[in-house]
């Protein structure tokens, strides 16, 4: 009885679905405390999950969801580059 292979899941901080890992986009804090979206999902760094829409992206900022996940407080110009990444 051979099963399939296991799809990795990963909870939205937006919209706290659970959704495949591949359908949503990490944003990390580097080691240096730099935020950044991280395309390829390798990247060093502590990471959140938000699916790829701004609607997901304000709650999570709204809800300090984000800032809960990183473990750090998000300056303003920063959640304005991140709201401009996911367009």
């Amino acid at each position: 009885m051979a099963t399939g292979k296991k799809i990795p899941k990963r909870k939205c901080i937006g919209c706290g679905e659970m959704k495949n890992k591949s359908d949503l986009v990490r944003v990390i804090r580097t080691e240096e405390g730099v935020i950044e979206i991280d395309g390829t999902g390798r990247k060093n760094g502590r990471g959140a999950y938000i699916c790829n829409s701004k609607e997901c992206l304000a709650k999570a900022i709204k809800s300090k969801g984000l800032e809960r996940s990183l473990k750090v407080p998000i300056p303003d110009e920063i959640k304005e580059r991140l709201t401009e990444e996911m367009s």
